[in-house]
């Protein structure tokens, strides 16, 4: 009978009766390190938090250089057994090997029983049928001669370490060269989650030979091994075909296949097959972990289901029961005991034999099957990667009896120097530079009506204004779908086709009229009596999704890289703005990349890049996700992140490491996109008809500069729908005015970036030189907008039309733009229109300093203790005094 029963058996016998005892614990001089088999729990939770914190402690470390956490693991194990803290004389508080009592070892084996069948549920056979004969060669290549070699090496290492009377030699001879062959499957899926497809075949490959050496080494005889292998091949395709027709059933019955979702029931049927399978392999002489995978690997994909069953079950494996197996490993080495040159040159020989073999073994095939030179090293360096299985392999043979301490220390090493040196070494020979972006980890999907039409419309062409119609929306939670869905009807106003004959619309007709605006974009839109209708041509906005999915350790998330495809087609978020774009005759493309959270900004401008994105728009709310519990909120306590103390509301509960992280997200995207990017601060937008009233109005602050040219155009654009009006100020600083007249003289010969493309969000200070063509820019801007209309389209001067241009100047702008924008908001609710606020970041030549007044501005207000310089840095000065001031609008920041 296998170890996993028997430990199971001996702490059923250890629960015996017991007499009642005294409880007086700790303060009547009770010694809770002392195992006392009537409190178990207490030896056993000191051990669990000393193990836990110090691999925790490593893990946060080590994943800086991009280290798994197995290795953590593995080191924390070696650091408290024999060769470091275990070396302390009398009593250490180290848990040593000979004081782990069963109860630690039984939670370890469940734990790594629970483990394996996780790994099963990452094995998609699909993708190796899909793949299959690409998998089979390099899989093949990739186990023969690592095979191979591992027999060349085990020869010398078993003349010089092992005893042939205790260990047979073909027993040593196959357990090694399974050893070297083996490759580490989920550590190498959250390394590069792309290469399963390559994977597959040599787990399943190694699996069955380790199985065989497992049946051999607990078999009298040649005909009892027979029959453990007959048996355990029976109890394959009895899981793999009846009981995985059944579970299908259950599942499907229940209704946890079709929503995707488990339920308790189906959960209780999960853990029964899981142990239950690990019990039937045990207990015929095989091994707990092979019933446990073999479970996984029935487990239906359908509709997120596998992905929502490992969600339930994962953080405790990976957190509080997979690191006490692995611990277990490090105690079981000892370093020690290689103290001389002869067991260290074997130990590199084999680290040197088992990277070569399994790297030249699958580099090689892979190049002849049509991969470049840097893809095949990095195939071949992954698949040297060892890590959990490894450890696992070792394990069994250490209580098989096949390996001792020396030679397990021996193979530990191996195994912790090749995971070590697999993901610099990857990204050495692999970087980011030379990949090919298109991944099976990010799935997108375009409107077929919006092909053809990327990059068609060249911004900045001529020098007429030209109308942005390319929008790529950022979404993270539910609350941004509103505000979202509100700008977009915002740029996307109600067409009246070209060619529609006047009265050709009947003011009581609801029905859709179709047309042609231009000579190729067909345009469906509802009318109304109540609607306004344009009755010239207006380019057809296009929408771009980017639905952002964080990657992280958890196997759940790995899971769902190889689903991203169906997942973007079952997303909430991507499915709602999907159909409000189908309702309203708008394009709607989407992706959704499945990327580390340092990877978002990345994601962000490359997929601006590939759309050729006009304005990439990233919402901003604090407020708690309708999907999740939103916490209560705290008195007395402040905010962490100064943007959660600005931007919620009063009531508004939020979760202070979301909040930091997003606002990380928005500066990084604002230093690296190089696309003009705007940053909505959501209070909340109202339709455009209410109450029988109609319209929305937008206020703009110019002060000048790049950015507030930027804000100028955009106000431009929203005012092209007939419901939105505008009112745009020229505030000036009057120490600093000059006669308007000296500084147009050479506009034409002179001319000045006008977008926003920095490479910092602080800019450097620009030359007197460069500040006066800028401000030529912002004066012949200005002039063009309110003097010459009859130089734009008739989209752009209806939009003129319902602009009103004015113009101050004041020794403290900030207070009159605070002035105007309090009458503004006033003047508003009297027509019961909404207000929205368009202010330029004003970070990079911006024609007015402020940080003295804003200074003061901060200070007088109520929110002073949670405004700083970060805020300033993200929003501008223009948007950081709005918040200071408590302004109730929504916030456009450009």
């Amino acid at each position: 009978m296998g170890e996993f029963s028997n430990t199971l058996l001996d702490y059923g016998h250890g629960l015996t009766k017991r007499a009642a005892r005294e409880q007086g614990g700790i303060l009547f001089g009770e010694n809770p390190s002392h195992f006392d088999t009537a409190n178990p729990i207490r030896i056993w939770v000191i051990q669990l938090v000393l193990i836990v914190c110090m691999t925790q402690g490593l893990a946060l470390v080590l994943v800086k250089i991009k280290q798994p956490r197995v290795i953590a693991e593995v080191i924390g194990g070696i650091l408290l057994g024999p060769t470091a803290l275990g070396r302390i004389p009398s009593k250490s508080f180290a848990p040593r090997l000979s004081s782990l009592q069963l109860t630690i070892i039984l939670v370890a084996n469940i734990g790594l029983c629970l483990f394996m069948f996780v790994t099963g549920m990452e094995v998609d056979i699909s993708v190796f049928k899909r793949n299959a004969k690409k998998s089979i060669i390099i899989s093949a290549a990739g186990m023969l001669l690592p095979f191979g070699v591992g027999v060349g090496v085990a020869i010398p290492v078993y003349r010089e370490f092992v005893d042939p009377n205790r260990v047979s030699f073909g027993h040593f001879l196959l357990f090694i060269s399974v050893a070297i062959s083996i490759t580490a499957f989920p550590v190498l899926c959250r390394i590069l989650t792309e290469l399963k497809l390559l994977v597959v075949m040599t787990i399943a490959i190694a699996w069955i030979l380790l199985a065989l050496t497992v049946t051999l080494l607990n078999a009298s005889d040649g005909l009892t091994a027979l029959w453990i292998l007959l048996t355990c091949v029976g109890w394959i395709l009895f899981v793999l075909f009846p009981i995985k027709w059944g579970y299908r059933w259950l599942a499907r019955s229940s209704g946890s296949l079709e929503s995707g979702m488990p339920t308790p029931f189906m959960m209780t049927v999960t853990m029964l097959l899981v142990f239950g399978s690990a019990f039937f392999t045990d207990v015929i002489g095989v091994h707990a972990i092979f019933g446990a995978f073999i479970a996984g690997l029935i487990i239906p994909r359908d509709h997120g289901f596998s992905i929502s069953l490992l969600e339930k079950i994962e953080d405790l494996v990976s957190i509080l029961f997979l690191p006490l197996y692995f611990t277990l490993s490090g105690l079981k080495t000892d370093l020690g005991l290689l103290n001389d040159g002869t067991a260290w040159g074997y130990t590199f020989l084999v680290v040197i034999v088992a990277f070569l073999g399994k790297f030249v073994g699958c580099a090689v095939p892979t190049r002849l099957t049509g991969y470049n030179n840097r893809e095949a090293g990095a195939i071949g360096m992954l698949m040297s990667c060892k890590g959990l299985v490894e450890l696992i392999v070792l394990n069994i043979g250490l209580a098989a009896g096949i390996l001792d301490t020396k030679v397990f220390s021996m193979f530990v090493m191996m195994a912790v120097i090749l995971t070590f040196i697999t993901s610099p070494c990857t990204i050495f020979i692999y970087p980011e530079r030379v990949r090919q972006h298109i991944s099976p980890n990010k799935a997108s999907s375009e409107d077929p009506a919006n092909k053809g039409r990327r990059g068609s419309a060249p911004r900045n062409a001529t020098g007429s204004i030209s109308l942005m119609t390319r929008f790529t929306v950022v979404l993270s939670k539910v609350e941004h779908l509103p505000a979202v869905m509100t700008l977009t009807q915002f740029v996307q106003p109600p067409l009246k086709p070209t060619s529609t004959q006047p009265g050709a619309h009947s003011s009581g007709s609801s029905d859709e009229k179709v047309g042609l605006v231009g000579s190729s974009t067909l345009v469906i839109a509802p009318l109304s009596s109540s609607t306004p209708i344009i009755s010239y041509g207006t380019p057809l906005v296009s929408i771009d999704v980017l639905r952002l999915i964080e990657l992280t350790e958890r196997t759940s998330a790995v899971m769902k890289v190889t689903a991203a495809e169906e997942l973007m087609y079952r997303d909430t978020l991507i499915s709602v703005m999907r159909t409000f774009g189908h309702l309203n005759r708008i394009p709607v493309s989407s992706a959704l990349p499945i990327v580390p959270l340092e990877s978002f900004s990345s994601s962000g401008t490359s997929r601006a890049r590939e759309t050729n994105a006009d304005l990439v728009v990233i919402p901003w709310n604090s407020a708690p996700s309708a999907i999740e519990e939103a916490p209560r909120p705290t008195q007395g306590i402040a905010p962490q992140n100064p943007f959660d103390a600005i931007f919620a509301g009063r009531s508004a509960a939020v979760d202070p490491a979301s909040s930091i992280n997003y606002s990380q997200f928005i500066r990084r995207v604002l230093v690296e996109c190089r696309s003009d990017v705007a940053l909505f601060i959501d209070r909340g937008l109202v339709p455009l008809e209410t109450s029988g009233t109609y319209g929305q109005h937008v206020f703009l602050p110019f002060c000048g500069g790049p950015d507030d040219r930027l804000a100028l155009k955009f106000v431009v654009r929203l005012c092209v729908h007939p419901a939105i009006s505008a009112t745009i100020m020229w505030m000036k600083k009057t120490n600093d005015l000059e006669e308007v007249e000296t500084r147009f003289t050479d506009l034409k010969a002179q001319q000045v970036d006008d977008t926003t493309m920095g490479l910092d969000t602080v800019y450097p200070q620009k030359s007197a030189q460069t500040r006066l063509q800028s401000d030529m820019v912002d004066g012949a801007l200005w002039t063009q907008m309110t003097s010459s209309p009859e130089t734009h389209s008739p989209a752009i001067q209806a939009a003129l039309s319902r602009i009103t241009f004015t113009q101050d100047e004041s020794p403290t702008p900030l207070a009159r733009i605070l002035q105007h924008y309090h009458d503004e908001h006033s003047t508003a609710l009297l027509s019961n229109k909404a207000l929205l606020i368009v202010v330029g970041r004003g970070r990079r030549m911006a024609a007015v300093p402020h940080t003295d007044e804003l200074r003061g501005i901060i200070a007088s207000s109520k929110a002073s203790g949670t405004i700083g310089g970060e805020v300033q840095r993200t929003v501008g000065d223009l948007a950081t005094a709005f918040v200071a001031s408590g302004a109730e609008a929504s916030l456009f920041v450009l």
